[in-house]
């Protein structure tokens, strides 16, 4: 599939568009993490879905943005908005997994205008920001100038590193191979470096914000899926269960065998849970 671009007030944003006439779904991704997230659950879905998957610059994008962009979670949430807005999108099914999750919560607080569904697929939630022993490691390396945390990412060239608790060992029990080129933008590209610096900085100035975003879920008046890893080390299984129980049309599945990024570990059966979501009428029923 090829890589779009659009530009957009903080810089020029990829993404990838499958086209087509079923109904929309956008794809959010995670720290560290670019729109690859995403392929396996787009080739299933995009048979009678139009999938649309943007890079955000949360540190593996490969287009700077500007020095002037607002890189903090908030403001990263309204680039989204923005997105949805210059590509006319309407009544999308919004997908976040990971950190994705936080920007689709933000989002539902603003009024998600252009939103008719919601999926919240393991992800931050309430306390759990920056998430696990993962989000607080990668955001204390944050404060490091940007040569420096090059330096310290640069150990992430090692699949024994990588596969540690600290990065990516509790994320995914299968995607290596996705983890390995979501941090090739920060070893090599120091103006990737500068963003994730700035963004990493701004995730640690405030880290209560998911608990006053979750006052506003029981308000969310539209369909919601929560899909939970049922090995998820990162994200707590009970944050999965409270955040069904907050919103007022939602319903919980838990995914075995996975870790919170079920897009890697279990993309079948998360692209079947959305299929079927986007499917049923009512999906808080039994």
């Amino acid at each position: 599939m090829p890589i779009r671009e659009i530009e957009l007030s903080a810089g020029t944003i990829e993404y990838e568009d499958t086209g087509g006439t079923g109904p929309t779904i956008v794809l959010l991704h995670g720290l560290l993490m670019d729109a690859s997230l995403w392929d396996a659950p787009i080739a299933a879905l995009s048979a009678d879905h139009r999938c649309v998957a943007p890079t955000l610059p949360l540190g593996a994008h490969r287009r700077a943005m500007h020095a002037d962009a607002d890189l903090s979670l908030p403001g990263v949430a309204r680039l989204v908005a923005e997105f949805l807005d210059r590509l006319d999108l309407a009544d999308v099914t919004l997908v976040g997994n990971d950190t994705g999750g936080a920007l689709v919560q933000l989002l539902m607080c603003d009024g998600a205008a252009r939103v008719g569904r919601v999926v919240l697929a393991s992800c931050d939630a309430f306390d759990n920001f920056p998430p696990g022993l993962t989000g607080r490691t990668l955001v204390l390396t944050g404060r490091l100038s940007p040569r420096m945390f090059g330096l310290f990412m640069q150990q992430m060239r090692l699949r024994l590193l990588r596969r540690l608790p600290i990065a990516f060992g509790w994320l995914t029990k299968r995607g290596d191979a996705a983890t390995a080129r979501w941090v090739r933008p920060v070893l090599t590209r120091p103006e990737i470096r500068r963003d994730a610096v700035r963004m990493l900085r701004a995730l640690g100035a405030d880290t209560d914000l998911l608990l006053v975003a979750a006052e506003s879920l029981p308000s969310f008046d539209r369909p919601a899926l929560v899909v939970w890893a049922g090995e998820d080390r990162v994200m707590p299984p009970e944050h999965g269960r409270r955040l069904a129980e907050l919103l007022p049309h939602a319903r919980l599945v838990e995914i075995r065998d996975s870790h919170t990024l079920i897009p890697l570990d279990q993309p079948a059966e998360l692209a079947e849970a959305i299929r079927e979501f986007t499917r049923t009428a009512d999906p808080a029923a039994p």
